[in-house]
C-alpha cells in the first residue's frame, strides 16, 4: 500500500478510548430526559458527579451499549441505544438499530444532541482530572505518528466537538501533529462525507490521495464512493462483526501492531 498525503482519523474509538466518556454523558442525558427503565445501578452512575473507570465498567449497561456503539454515528445515536437498551430492543445488527431510529423524531434526536453536549460540558468543568480519566489515548499508535508525521498530513475528522477534541490532543502530547485547518468537528455534519470534503477544500488533497481510518464500518461507506481508501482501526469499539464486514467490503483491517506497516507500507 502506497502512503497517503493526507491521513484522516476518526477520533473516537482511532485515537481517544472514548467509550467510558460516551457513555456516562449519553446516560447522563438520558437520564435527564426520561424515565427509562435503566437498573439502579446506572441511574447511580448518571447521578456521580465524578464516576471512577471502574465504576462505569461495571456498569450493567455498559457492555451492551459498547456493543452497539458502532451502529451509530452521532451524539443522538447513543440515547437511541440506550432507549433501546432500557426497553430490552435487539441490536445485533444494522437494521436493527436503523429500526430503533426511526422511533425516534427529529425534534427528540436534536434535544438529545443538544442536551447531550450540555453534559459533556458539565462532566468537564465539575472535574476535568476525571473527564480526562474516562478517555485514555492509544499511545502506540500516537507513538505511530508522531513518528511519520513527517511522511504525511493529519487530520481529524470527527462528530465530537473541537473543544473536547482540542483539550484532549493536548493531554496526549499531539496536539501539534494537527493544525486547526485539519480538524474537522462535528458542526460539519451527520455523514463523514462532509468532514472529507472540508478537508479536500482546505488541503487541496485529492480524495485518492487520502486515506480514512474510522472504528464504523458505516462511516467507511459513507467515504469509500468519494474514491477515498478505508480501513478499519480494530483497536476501536468494533467487534468481529465489524471487522468481517470491513473485509468483505475491501476496507484494510488495521490492528495496532501492524498499523504502521498498513498505513506506511
Amino acid at each position: 500500500m502506497n502512503p497517503p498525503r493526507l491521513l484522516a482519523l476518526d477520533f473516537d474509538g482511532v485515537v481517544s478510548d472514548s467509550a467510558p466518556e460516551s457513555f456516562v454523558v449519553a446516560l447522563r442525558t438520558s437520564c435527564a430526559l426520561s424515565d427509562a427503565p435503566f437498573p439502579d445501578a446506572a441511574r447511580g452512575l448518571a447521578q456521580r458527579r465524578a464516576p471512577t473507570l471502574e465504576e462505569v465498567m461495571s456498569c450493567p449497561v455498559y457492555e451492551p451499549f459498547l456493543t452497539a456503539m458502532p451502529l451509530g454515528n452521532r451524539a443522538e445515536d447513543f440515547g437511541v441505544v440506550l432507549a433501546a437498551l432500557a426497553t430490552g430492543a435487539p441490536l445485533q445488527e444494522q437494521a436493527d438499530y436503523d429500526a430503533q431510529l426511526a422511533l425516534h423524531s427529529e425534534a427528540w434526536r436534536r434535544t438529545f444532541h443538544t442536551r447531550f453536549y450540555e453534559e459533556r460540558v458539565r462532566l468537564r468543568e465539575e472535574d476535568p482530572a476525571a473527564w480526562l480519566a474516562l478517555m485514555a489515548p492509544y499511545p502506540l499508535f500516537l507513538e505511530v505518528l508522531r513518528r511519520r508525521a513527517g511522511d504525511v498530513e493529519l487530520a481529524i475528522a470527527t462528530a465530537k466537538d473541537s473543544e473536547s477534541v482540542y483539550a484532549l490532543l493536548s493531554a496526549y502530547g499531539v496536539l501539534d501533529l494537527f493544525p486547526p485547518a485539519r480538524v474537522v468537528d462535528k458542526a460539519a455534519g451527520r455523514s463523514k462525507v462532509a468532514h472529507l470534503g472540508l478537508l479536500a477544500e482546505r488541503t487541496g488533497a485529492a480524495y485518492s490521495e487520502m486515506l480514512f481510518i474510522d472504528d464504523k464500518v458505516n462511516h467507511l461507506d459513507a467515504v469509500a464512493a468519494l474514491g477515498v481508501r478505508c480501513a478499519l482501526a480494530a483497536w476501536g469499539y468494533n467487534g468481529d462483526r465489524e471487522e468481517a464486514l470491513a473485509r468483505d467490503r475491501g476496507y484494510g483491517v488495521c490492528s495496532l501492531a501492524d498499523a504502521e506497516a498498513q498505513i506506511f507500507g
